[in-house]
């Protein structure tokens, strides 16, 4: 009876380290490839707003056009297009509601070159820039103006502009005033949704009073070339000290590098949590070896080693934790799959589903990690416990 008890604890704790290991092994697998679709979900955002390669002057808001020779870096290979493009800080006014808002004066090539159609809410205004005259506003800002958009009916908003070198006086407008009918609302990232208004180059222009100049260059790239390489080029050609010139990455660079660390943290907690789990399988040997402490001895008489005695119980460790390795990659990316296909998951206030991506790295990564942690808390313990028998 004794023995039967001894014989389903063993068994039962056994069970418990394979089911931890198969856990953990699951969770590595959903959460880094969560992490993988989040990532490449706000890169697509960013980078599709934010051009490859942006130029702008290191002192000055803004600079003229013939500080630069275009032509040249047109002629750069890998170049697919540059526009002109103005910022500006502005009060948007609809009725009763004053929100500040950044103005964002950009050519018909960049709408083209950030897939505007692919962020306008409801399609509407695909067709507003056909004449050279457009203005969007960010899904967010649009809600905040309470401003109405359609094919019907599209609000007209008061728009303020700062002047520039003018003194304030008594009875003098210190503001640049326009009115300019919404064609649209874009839904890109939670900036450019709750403060921008894209606005045609020539407008923004006439509005600030600007005579040929610009505050950025936005430089679009052919397929297949590397941004890094072509903004490097891209400095030989200027070779003006005043100018900067960078990448996508390098503007969003914190953004980019909180979610990999992020990533990180979460494939440390995991592996911690791993370490946890790891030591039900020690329980489990231990326990195992009292079980079967009779049958070594026996064994040890008719002349089995220490070293073969070792393996056996070795043996049996890895053996638990690779069913539960190889049982968690399968439910691991199970459950990824049943979200590709399903979409249950939703991201909350985004209304999205959740983002999937699998990479080979990742795979190779936790069945490394997990089979070397499996291998320490199989070999050690055991090799403890055989020594001190």
């Amino acid at each position: 009876m004794w023995s039967r008890g001894k014989r389903n604890i063993v068994t039962l704790i056994s069970r418990i380290s394979l089911f931890g290991v198969m856990i953990i092994t699951a969770a590595l697998v959903v959460l880094l490839s969560a992490f993988n679709g989040i990532e490449k979900m706000i890169e697509q955002l960013y980078s599709e707003f934010d051009p490859p390669i942006t130029i702008q002057h290191t002192q000055r808001k803004t600079f003229f056009e013939n500080e630069i020779d275009f032509r040249k870096i047109k002629s750069i290979p890998g170049i697919k297009s540059v526009s002109r493009q103005i910022e500006e800080i502005i009060v948007l006014r609809n009725e009763q509601k004053w929100i500040n808002a950044k103005l964002y004066g950009v050519e018909e090539s960049f709408l083209s070159d950030c897939h505007i159609q692919k962020h306008l809410l409801g399609g509407i205004g695909q067709h507003a820039y056909s004449d050279g005259r457009f203005a969007f506003v960010g899904a967010e800002l649009m809600q905040n103006l309470k401003v109405s958009i359609g094919p019907d009916h599209s609000d007209e908003i008061l728009i303020y502009a700062p002047k520039r070198n003018v003194k304030i006086r008594l009875g003098k407008a210190p503001f640049h005033s326009a009115r300019l009918s919404v064609d649209g609302a874009v839904n890109f990232n939670q900036e450019v949704n709750a403060s921008a208004l894209m606005w045609d180059f020539q407008s923004a222009s006439e509005l600030l009073g600007y005579d040929h100049e610009i505050s950025k260059l936005y430089i679009s790239l052919e397929p297949g070339y590397d941004a890094q390489e072509v903004k490097e080029q891209i400095q030989n050609t200027i070779q003006n000290t005043s100018f900067q010139v960078r990448t996508n990455l390098e503007k969003n660079e914190l953004i980019f590098r909180t979610s990999k660390s992020e990533r990180l943290v979460v494939f440390i907690i995991l592996l911690f949590v791993f370490v946890l789990a790891a030591f039900n399988l020690i329980a489990s040997l231990t326990m195992l070896y009292v079980e079967k402490k009779e049958s070594v001895q026996l064994l040890s008489a008719i002349g089995m080693s220490k070293n073969d005695v070792f393996k056996v119980f070795f043996y049996e460790g890895l053996l638990i934790s690779g069913w539960g390795i190889f049982l968690g990659l399968i439910l691991g990316y199970a459950i990824c799959i049943l979200q590709l296909t399903s979409e249950f998951l939703i991201i909350p206030g985004a209304n999205i589903p959740f983002p999937i991506v699998f990479t080979f790295s990742d795979f190779g990564l936790i069945l490394g990690s997990v089979s070397i942690l499996s291998f320490v808390f199989s070999y050690f313990p055991v090799r403890l416990i055989v020594k001190s028998a």
